[in-house]
């Protein structure tokens, strides 16, 4: 086992890598920006180290400043949590070749998933279903790419082959409004991403957003951990996750989980990872895989009681996977809801110093944070500040004690989203479950009208 891991992130991911090391003994090297010398997480380090000041940029995407960290503390792995340097492939493979264990897949497996080109291939190769469309990435020949719009259906969708996060994508109805959208989108992709090819894939109308975990060990075991539905989402990002998914078939699910399982496998895929789909109409449509623990891994946790920072650990210390995929059981019902510094319905960040901070607590409750009273949110980075955990027997359950939750929670001195969750936790088509990913925001249009 590892003696000292250096964790390369900050706020809730880093408290919770640095909770998971604690937990088994390692010391963890905490590095921290300007802006976070006071974050609790720092203090409670075994050794902390500035990499520079506030903007990203500068301080945790600056690999030869995380490195050399690494290198002055005797850290022996580095683990990059989520966002910033994650699924950065030249980032892994820097760290190797320094003589660090990246915590996470091999630099190949990135690279591999990182473009959505080959990503698809992979997965089609692996028997993994994916969304109808261009092989590669788009000719030059506008008739050529005229043919191919028709032959997938519309509408389409133009995707940057190096997007992400929302951006880069264009959905086109009509074969006029084709090469105009292509134009755009290729400029846009070239600004944002350095690359400008872009393919095309069938846009599906009303999908659901539904991800299924994976994990896999150094010695070719991989096991699924089931679903999580992501739908409740505002401009591509998640607002409120849970598992499993409400209303698809376990059959389904475990059909499509030994595929994620095998397309590991063949892949040599180790760590942990999701594969994220669209399901529509009782089809699922693999769109990308993130190569990294996420956001909303603890809905997972939850209902199948595995830690999985700690398994990210004993992966990329050469442990075996301790259980099989007939041991993983599944129980009960699991919602989260990420808290972040901003206006609940405008959206506008709200950094400051939180006057108040309470948490709330009781039967089937986690709170995922790095905040406390007095603490300042910095306006450099991400609005989330924290995330509030739900566990129950039933779905019904878990909802009613997350509705708990938020009317315990006190966050003054900022602004927070909590109001915002509070009205989707009572909203009927929520509740009912099973809705599409522009739901909330439709539900947000006709709340503002």
């Amino acid at each position: 086992m590892f003696k000292k891991i250096l964790i390369a992130n900050r706020g809730e991911i880093a408290l919770r890598v640095q909770r998971a090391c604690r937990e088994l003994g390692i010391k963890a090297v905490m590095v921290y920006s300007e802006a976070d010398r006071e974050a609790q997480y720092i203090k409670l380090a075994s050794e902390a180290v500035c990499i520079g000041p506030p903007p990203s940029a500068q301080s945790y995407l600056n690999m030869p400043a995380i490195i050399s960290a690494a290198e002055v503390t005797d850290a022996e792995a580095i683990h990059p949590g989520y966002g910033f340097l994650s699924e950065n492939a030249d980032f892994a493979e820097r760290v190797q070749k320094s003589g660090f264990e990246f915590i996470g897949p091999t630099p190949e497996a990135i690279r591999l998933m990182g473009d959505k080109i080959s990503a698809k291939q992979a997965m089609k190769q692996a028997g993994v279903p994916c969304v109808p469309g261009s092989e590669e990435a788009l000719p030059a020949d506008a008739a050529e790419v005229q043919r191919m719009a028709r032959s997938i259906g519309y509408p389409v969708i133009v995707k940057a082959v190096g997007g992400g996060g929302g951006r880069g994508m264009r959905v086109v109805h009509t074969a006029a409004a084709l090469a105009g959208a292509v134009q755009t989108t290729r400029s846009e992709a070239e600004s944002a991403f350095g690359n400008r090819a872009v393919y095309l894939e069938k846009y599906l109308q009303d999908p659901r957003h539904i991800e299924i975990q994976v994990l896999a060990d150094k010695h070719g075991n991989a096991v699924y951990l089931g679903e999580r539905d992501c739908s409740m989402q505002r401009r591509h990002q998640k607002v409120v996750e849970e598992a499993p998914a409400p209303g698809i078939p376990r059959k389904l699910i475990n059909a499509i989980g030994q595929r994620c399982a095998a397309a590991c496998r063949k892949i040599g895929y180790h760590g942990a990872g999701t594969f994220e789909f669209l399901y529509e109409k009782g089809e699922f449509y693999f769109i990308e895989m993130n190569t990294r623990i996420q956001v909303e891994h603890p809905v997972t946790e939850w209902i199948t009681g595995i830690d999985l920072v700690r398994m990210q650990i004993l992966v990329a210390a050469g442990h075996k996977l301790p259980f099989t995929q007939k041991q993983v059981q599944f129980r009960g019902h699991a919602v989260e809801c990420r808290v972040n510094a901003e206006d609940p319905f405008k959206f506008i960040p709200s950094p400051g110093r939180i006057a108040r901070w309470h948490a709330p607590g009781g039967p089937g409750i986690r709170v995922d944070s790095h905040v406390y009273g007095g603490y300042f949110v910095p306006p450099f980075y991400d609005s989330m500040i924290g995330k509030i955990i739900s566990y129950g027997d039933t779905r019904e359950q878990a909802i009613a004690r997350m509705r708990t939750a938020l009317s315990e929670t006190i966050i003054e001195g900022i602004n927070s989203n909590i109001a915002l969750h509070q009205e989707i936790l009572a909203d009927t088509g929520f509740n009912e479950g099973g809705q599409n990913i522009h739901y909330l925001e439709r539900w947000l249009e006709a709340r503002h009208h």
